[in-house]
């Protein structure tokens, strides 16, 4: 997804001389072509996130369209009154791009794991929230979140992320994707661990329990229509996320289907109010904190209380 991200950017400052890219002391490998194209649009601030943000409002306020990027636990959490007070109660037309979500980190521990962005990130007004679930969807993300006049947190995963779509889409910022069919119940799901959800519906289908797997690819603004309706159609919603189930997707989705007034099963996996434990790979962390698709097979199972034959 990284890949995918500052490609896409590239290809923006090549069409409109106003994209800058501002990263935190890293990334300078990655952005070499970007840097040798664009010299003078290129800023690296060093470990200073803080005055990355206010500089990017700053720049906004003159007209240009900056994209500060560094890494996701760093970004929303040691900056967040700069994006608070300078970029959203601003309306700055400033694009956040944080590279780490969830335990991609995996082995630099909890200091490194994005597990609670999307709640700091949705609670901010006027701020949309990206959250692509493989490179194809980074790429169409970075070209609209440079599109919308405003504030946008796009949260990213490394170099490597698997594709999980076979073939283009329309993106439209806001609507969930149905990526699989099923009326058993509603996997949602956001983000890298998504193909984790894909993995699981095939074990599930192979027990004869058809789920479908929704994509929310945009946490803010949610799309309250494609929950009810999986709600309604399934009778349980299943939620997947690798960040803390405080906040996240899970509280959003539930959000939306308390106020909606529909009466379905729920479950919400992701951390349950602990910070992630373990190291390794990032297959390992996963597996650690009940991640896998053996998690999500188990617990899809226990929500929708069936009893498979041993």
């Amino acid at each position: 997804m990284r890949n995918a991200y500052i490609e896409a950017l590239y290809e923006l400052a090549a069409e409109d001389g106003r994209v800058l890219a501002l990263v935190a002391d890293n990334g300078a490998i990655v952005y070499d072509k970007f840097r040798a194209a664009y010299p003078g649009r290129f800023i690296n601030f060093g470990i200073a996130e803080a005055n990355m943000i206010s500089v990017a409002a700053g720049l906004a306020s003159c007209g240009k369209i900056p994209f500060a990027y560094t890494i996701a636990s760093f970004l929303t959490m040691r900056a967040f009154e700069q994006i608070r007070n300078d970029v959203c109660l601003q309306k700055m037309n400033v694009k956040l791009a944080g590279i780490g979500a969830g335990f991609v980190y995996s082995s630099l521990g909890p200091t490194h794991h994005a597990t609670v962005d999307i709640a700091i990130m949705r609670t901010l007004p006027g701020m949309t929230v990206f959250c692509p679930s493989s490179p194809m969807e980074a790429r169409k993300i970075t070209k609209e979140a440079a599109r919308i006049d405003g504030p946008v947190y796009i949260r990213l995963s490394v170099g490597g992320s698997p594709e999980i779509y076979e073939g283009g889409y329309e993106f439209i910022t806001g609507k969930g994707v149905m990526l699989k069919h099923g009326g058993d119940a509603a996997i949602i799901t956001t983000g890298g661990i998504t193909t984790e959800a894909l993995k699981a519906h095939d074990e599930l289908k192979k027990r004869g329990i058809n789920v479908q797997v929704i994509n929310i690819h945009t946490i803010k603004p949610l799309d309250s229509e494609i929950i009810i309706a999986a709600a309604q159609m399934t009778g349980a919603i299943i939620t997947v996320e690798e960040h803390s189930i405080i906040g996240g997707l899970g509280s959003a989705a539930a959000e939306v289907i308390a106020e909606a007034g529909v009466r379905t099963r729920f479950k919400r996996i992701g951390l349950k109010g602990v910070f992630a434990e373990g190291h390794g790979t990032y297959d390992d962390v996963k597996e650690q904190n009940g991640l896998s698709a053996a998690d999500i097979v188990r617990e899809t199972v226990e929500c929708l209380n069936i009893k498979l034959p041993s």
